[in-house]
């Protein structure tokens, strides 16, 4: 597959806002691009679900099922929104669902839940399924303060289980970035080994003034 998979150092860090900018950067380029997200929860919350956002940026006309097998509506970890709902997420499924989505299109935005090691099911966590699926990470982080030992513990994560790091992507990025700001970006990129891009803050009901975040995926 070609393609990128979307995690975190941590939940509301931006991931699903890095998942559609990339997405709708893809599918500009000419590429068809399907989308992916593991498990969806908190859809008692006001707002458009992250697995409709992901379809509308990619321009795509996956279900809902094919999407996010799962979704819940408490705002839990999926491994409890699961039990909650009287259920277990089954990781073979997630890997069948993210390789057949995958396969009918040129390029696959997947998008994990939380950070790395946040448990999917008993034995599996994000880490492993992102593993499975083998797409290089693109980590989403907030610029400001903390966000060094936020982004350097998960890049760490990631490089133990031997997952490659495309980028990470620091957001919202402001139009002013302060000092404290732009020595995160620079240490980042310096001590993690790690290209560092920024996204600022978009207008989620106008994908067309979104920026190019980057490249269609490597073959």
């Amino acid at each position: 597959m070609r393609g990128y998979f979307v995690t975190g150092t941590g939940t509301e860090v931006g991931k699903t806002v890095v998942a559609a900018a990339l997405a709708r950067a893809i599918a500009a380029s000419g590429t068809t691009v399907a989308v992916f997200k593991p498990a969806v929860t908190g859809l008692v919350d006001t707002g458009e679900p992250d697995h409709e956002l992901l379809r509308r940026a990619a321009g795509s006309d996956q279900s809902d099922e094919e999407i996010a097998p799962y979704r819940y509506a408490p705002p839990a970890s999926p491994h409890l929104a699961a039990e909650l709902a009287g259920e277990e997420i089954d990781p073979r499924r997630l890997l069948a669902a993210a390789r057949a989505a995958g396969e009918r299109a040129g390029a696959l935005v997947c998008e994990g839940v939380g950070g790395l090691l946040v448990p999917l099911a008993p034995g599996c966590s994000v880490r492993d399924l992102a593993a499975e699926i083998g797409l290089p990470l693109v980590i989403a982080a907030p610029p400001g303060l903390g966000t060094i030992n936020h982004t350097l513990l998960t890049l760490e994560s990631a490089g133990n289980a031997g997952l490659a790091v495309a980028a990470v992507v620091l957001t919202p990025w402001p139009e002013r970035p302060t000092q404290i700001e732009r020595s995160n970006r620079e240490t980042i990129a310096e001590l993690g080994g790690v290209t560092v891009e920024v996204l600022p803050p978009l207008d989620l009901s106008d994908p067309e003034s979104w920026p190019a975040l980057a490249p269609p995926p490597p073959g």
